[in-house]
């Protein structure tokens, strides 16, 4: 199945395997918060014991270098595209209050960029990421 939109989370290179868990997972919870249409039906077993509903389509997670997440920021924006952001930062805070401190106390060009995430109309997420690569 093609879809006409696409999601994409983009990873710093060089995180820790467990900050890369932890950016990926707050990101695409950003995504689903802003898109609720993107979510799928709950799952449910043979059993009929029911599980909560996922994204409904492919999540693509990307890396690239801070610059590349820089510019990956910065064409979103112009693109109007709806964005989620985690910043270095963010690792040193316990709660959503004092992770939206941080970004709130640094302008958008100055986020030193640890992950980003976007679903827009796929022609525009794949110019936006433009320079990011496949997760390895």
């Amino acid at each position: 199945m093609k879809f006409d939109t696409k999601i994409a989370v983009v990873l710093a290179e060089g995180l820790l395997p467990w900050q890369e868990l932890n950016v990926t997972a707050f990101l695409a919870s950003g995504v689903t918060a802003a898109h609720p249409g993107a979510i799928g039906e709950p799952y449910a077993d043979a059993d009929g014991q029911t599980y909560l509903p996922l994204l409904g389509q492919p999540v693509v997670v990307l890396s690239a270098a801070a610059e590349v997440l820089g510019q990956v920021r910065e064409r979103a924006v112009r693109r109007e595209l709806a964005l989620a952001v985690y910043t270095r930062e963010m690792f040193g805070t316990g709660h959503d209050e004092a992770n939206r401190e941080v970004v709130a106390a640094v302008a958008g060009a100055d986020l030193d960029l640890v992950g980003v995430a976007l679903l827009g109309p796929r022609n525009a997420v794949d110019k936006t990421v433009k320079g990011a690569a496949m997760h390895p």
